[in-house]
């Protein structure tokens, strides 16, 4: 549940009550430090379950976590990767910036923008997203047999 100010439909200053969402989540985008890493994401699940929520985080590979560096995503998903295909079942997304072209470009007016370049943050290129995705998928697929073989063991 949660209280929040906001504008009423006439334009008028409320409180208004929500019963919440049971399907939100939490997205780790780093900060002072990344917070990718193993540690951190078990550290968030146990904050998140004292709330009495599921422990699922999604995990951002840009901002704070890639240290605002698009080439420092594709190890961030590699570690990502590595826990997933360890059995995490915590991590149940992933954000990536990404792009056709890598980089980022500023809007100066009367310049020519390079096509499928990023105005706003700075992105990874097709080949690295390919290849970021394809280790995702194949974690995802590993942690899915490593589940299958506890499983039978049973």
């Amino acid at each position: 549940p949660h209280h929040f100010l906001s504008v009423t439909k006439t334009g008028h200053a409320a409180i208004v009550s929500t019963n919440g969402n049971e399907d939100c989540h939490v997205i780790l985008r780093g900060g002072k430090k990344p917070n990718f890493d193993a540690e951190s994401v078990a550290d968030a699940c146990e904050q998140i379950a004292k709330g009495g929520l599921a422990k699922k985080v999604m995990i951002d590979a840009s901002h704070g976590n890639s240290e605002k560096k698009p080439e420092n995503q594709v190890p961030v998903c590699a570690n990502i990767a590595g826990q997933i295909a360890s059995g995490n079942e915590q991590i149940f997304g992933v954000m990536i910036e990404s792009n056709l072209v890598g980089g980022r470009q500023d809007l100066v007016a009367g310049a020519t923008l390079t096509y499928g370049q990023s105005v706003t943050d700075g992105c990874i290129d097709w080949d690295s997203s390919e290849s970021v995705l394809q280790g995702l998928a194949d974690a995802v697929k590993a942690r899915r047999e490593l589940k299958r073989n506890n499983f039978s063991e049973q």
